[in-house]
């Protein structure tokens, strides 16, 4: 049996150009085929025989070293060229290639389908262009159909049909116009204990009053005049939001004392959209003569006075609504206002209307003839009284007929409030004395303190802590406990996390209030505390509410 070359080895794991698409097995050397096969004999120096290399074999396709290397291994190109067909004579034979054919031809045949595919992604766009133009339209027609309402219900209402009112009084706003969140409730998301909170548009209007005063005072040092226009752009650059004369008007009318108001010409100014001609309006800050000094500046103690002055202004507008809103209540409250604190709790103090501008000074207007009607008006004066006196005579039977259509009618008295359907049946009195009741409740609350509200939550407090007193004492089995030893095991008992000093400004209230059931007595250097376990614990939790609701009045 002839021997492997190594040459035939390398031929056929990597075959020539020929040898890509149609691979045939080499025929081996064996003792029977060896005779048909001639063979040339080549002599050598060394004496070996080499046997002759036929063109055939496949080992003849080897590369010279003239020839480059065919690379190690090679892509399969997936191409409809490359790949044959069926019927074609190059098809391979072997089950590799087979499967091989079978790969590509799929490949093809995706490729040749990508063509009829595209039209189908064309499509696509426009059918979700045209749904988009169907729902653009939709909104579009909806918006129509609203503006129309909107304009139908403007003229309603210029025609002089009363709109609906709100509970409060105050005409409802639409959707679109709803303040947001923040400010409507900006007074129940102030921090610290309740007070008396102002509106949030009130806390802007300040901001926007200490921030104009800023800016005028220092304008004002450096004896420069003080413009509008100036102030309005420092004040928008330090707050961030539109400055208006709407807002000086306001605070004209919160502080009339506060600033002088002129329009004044041959100012002069540094932009060529206004003219020096042109009338502008100055702001002159009033300021107190001291001394009968003429040269005053607008100091640090100046600016924090005034601020002052604004702030206690805005808090006497709001009180001026609260007090109209507990004379409309259905029994009318009466506070005190140097006892007031805080405001009633169902006192929606965010919806306080907005404060009404003042007129400031406007140029003077030059009298211009632009319409007929003011030619008309011109010419009045040139006629005779006699034609004048027979024009308003006209004037007079003319309008004489609609007269009485253009009275409106009486609006009828507000019928007397009716009690809700729930309380149909109840006594008269009961209601009137637990509306009383209430009152007084809301009453001390108004009026209440700061510095008692830390004692109102002890108190609250007091029944529970005397059960778990109690429950202490009788589970140690002692007569008397220690003030360290009481507390600690009443810290550890109580469902609120509190401290062993805050525990025991609860036990000192507690024999405050309550001398005969709880005791304290200090040995040396230490606090005892000692309890009467006879005493009926229900009788002592009633008399503890009981002084609760007679601190809670008060």
């Amino acid at each position: 049996m002839a021997q492997r070359r190594l040459t035939d080895f390398f031929a056929h794991r990597r075959p020539g150009p020929r040898a890509t698409l149609s691979r045939t097995k080499p025929t081996w050397g064996t003792p029977s085929s060896a005779k048909n096969v001639p063979h040339v004999r080549v002599p050598s120096s060394g004496g070996r025989r080499k046997r002759a290399r036929l063109p055939d074999d496949p080992a003849c396709n080897e590369p010279t070293r003239d020839e480059p290397a065919p690379p190690a291994r090679r892509k399969l190109k997936l191409t409809a060229d490359v790949v044959p067909g069926p019927g074609s004579a190059e098809a391979p034979s072997s089950p590799e290639h087979s499967s091989v054919s079978k790969k590509t031809k799929k490949v093809a045949l995706s490729a040749d389908q990508l063509p009829r595919l595209a039209p189908q992604e064309d499509e696509v766009p426009s059918k979700i262009t045209f749904s988009e133009i169907k729902s653009c339209l939709k909104r579009a027609r909806e918006l129509g159909a609203r503006v129309q309402e909107l304009k139908a219900s403007a003229q309603r209402n210029d025609a002089g049909e009363p709109g609906a009112l709100e509970a409060d009084g105050h005409s409802s706003r639409p959707s679109e116009e709803k303040a947001p969140a923040y400010q409507r409730f900006h007074a129940l998301a102030q921090p610290g204990p309740p007070g008396l909170v102002l509106p949030y548009k009130y806390q802007v209007l300040a901001e926007m009053f200490r921030s104009m005063d800023t800016i005028v005072g220092m304008l004002y040092n450096r004896l420069e005049t003080v413009t509008f226009a100036k102030v309005k752009k420092g004040v928008q650059d330090m707050m961030r939001k539109r400055f208006e004369e709407r807002n000086v008007g306001q605070i004209k009318t919160v502080y009339p004392a506060s600033y002088r108001f002129r329009q004044e010409r041959n100012v002069p100014t540094f932009k060529d959209d206004v003219k020096r001609s042109d009338y502008q309006l100055t702001i002159e800050p009033l300021l107190d003569q001291e001394d009968g000094s003429t040269a005053t500046q607008l100091t640090a103690s100046h600016l924090l006075q005034r601020r002052q002055v604004f702030s206690q202004n805005l808090v006497e507008r709001v009180r001026e609504h609260h007090r109209v809103f507990l004379a409309s209540l259905s029994p009318p409250m009466v506070v005190p206002e140097d006892q007031l604190t805080r405001w009633h709790p169902r006192f929606n103090v965010d919806e306080v209307p907005d404060i009404e501008p003042a007129e400031l000074p406007q140029p003077p207007t030059t009298e211009k003839l632009a319409t007929a009607q003011d030619v008309l008006a011109r010419a009045r004066s040139l006629m005779s009284p006699r034609m004048e006196k027979a024009l308003s005579d006209l004037a007079l039977r003319t309008a004489e007929p609609s007269s009485p259509l253009s009275t409106s009618p009486a609006l009828p008295a507000t019928p007397p409030p009716t009690p809700p359907a729930p309380l149909k049946g109840v006594s008269q009195d009961l209601l009137e004395r637990i509306r009383a009741k209430e009152m007084q409740k809301q009453l001390a609350q108004m009026t209440r303190r700061p510095e008692q509200e830390p004692r109102l939550q002890r108190l609250e407090r007091l029944p529970e802590l005397a059960r778990v007193l109690r429950s202490i004492f009788v589970s140690e089995r002692k007569p008397a406990l220690t003030m360290e030893v009481a507390c600690a095991r009443m810290v550890s008992s109580y469902h609120v996390a509190m401290s062993p000093g805050e525990m025991e400004k609860h036990v000192q209230l507690l024999y405050e209030l309550l001398p005969d059931w709880l005791s304290l007595h200090h040995i040396r250097t230490d606090t005892y505390v000692k309890l009467d376990k006879a005493a009926d614990l229900a009788g002592v939790t009633e008399r503890l509410a009981r002084l609760t609701r007679a601190e809670e009045v008060l």
